[in-house]
């Protein structure tokens, strides 16, 4: 979208559906705990609903998003403090079938971003996944082995298929 499409559009359609999500809102006074005792780390694809994938409502999970679905540091800081504060019990690490981390290399969205921009991106680093399922793992290790998570916290890696809606686990 063009920045002048963008900047005619504004905020207006998004203020309009607040206003009426707002006349309908339900979680007044809501304590903020993770109610089913979950956290998903999962990729900002908006193919993604991670509420409604796992049958679960406003109120049941913490969600954290990234590009790739990471367990990045910032990620890791959510879920200490989810396991510790928030009453979460169970983490799912997820990624997703064709995501755009995973399908291209560093250069080549160096080089999409670029070329969109219209400036230099040949710096940025865009966290590029190489092997999923193995970077997948490691997250998993990562998070199952950091020494702030809560004691029995269980942690499972799963991968989102984009066509399907079906979660795979992965070992």
């Amino acid at each position: 979208m063009s920045e002048t499409a963008s900047a005619d559009k504004g905020f207006d359609d998004l203020l309009a559906a607040n206003r009426t999500w707002a006349a309908r809102f339900t979680l007044s006074g809501f304590d903020g705990v993770a109610h089913r005792g979950v956290a998903v780390v999962t990729c900002m694809d908006s193919r993604i609903d991670p509420l409604r994938m796992l049958g679960l409502s406003p109120g049941d999970a913490k969600i954290f998003r990234n590009p790739g679905g990471r367990v990045t540091d910032a990620a890791l800081e959510a879920l200490v403090l989810g396991t510790h504060l928030l009453n979460v019990e169970r983490v799912l690490v997820v990624p997703h079938t064709r995501c755009a981390v995973a399908s291209n290399s560093e250069d080549e969205l160096r080089e999409k971003v670029g070329a969109s921009a219209g400036k230099d991106a040949s710096w940025m680093s865009f966290g590029v996944i190489e092997d999923q399922v193995r970077t997948l793992r490691a997250d998993v290790a990562k998070v199952r082995s950091h020494p702030l998570i809560a004691v029995g916290t269980l942690v499972g890696g799963f991968v989102y298929d984009v066509d399907s809606g079906l979660l795979q686990p992965v070992d």
